[in-house]
């Protein structure tokens, strides 16, 4: 049984879709039943891939990449734990931005969720 998309955007913070420095970064929130991945793909950010050796997450202060997720090193999503996923690329405009996040679930095999938000939180500039 495949968990649908429209349950699985229940993962993403609200707002929490953010610029920074180098590219972008966003929070999801697990709050549907824990679970982990043992594959996570490329982040898509308006249609574009990010390679996976561009994208981390966050889980408790320690940080990992995509292309570190394996079987035997899970993307675990553990109940109501908040992660942060920052993902390296040429900073995007502020406005709305849709983000593709799709994993491999064993037994499940590949699902995935989208969202649209509004980007926020522009780097800082400084005065010169």
């Amino acid at each position: 049984m495949k968990v649908p998309a429209f349950l699985l955007r229940r993962l993403y913070v609200k707002g929490s879709l953010a610029r920074t420095a180098d590219g972008f970064r966003f929070q999801i929130r697990n709050q549907l039943g824990s679970g982990y991945a043992r594959r996570l793909f490329p982040l898509r950010l308006d249609g574009v891939d990010i390679p996976l050796e561009e994208t981390t997450f966050e889980i408790d202060g320690k940080a990992a990449a995509f292309a570190a997720v394996s079987q035997s090193a899970p993307f675990t999503l553990a109940m109501n734990k908040t992660t942060t996923i920052e993902a390296k690329c040429p900073p995007p405009t502020e406005g709305p931005h849709r983000v593709e996040m799709r994993f491999e679930v064993a037994g499940l095999g590949e699902m995935g969720f989208d969202f649209t938000d509004l980007m926020a939180n522009p780097p800082s500039q400084t005065a010169g």
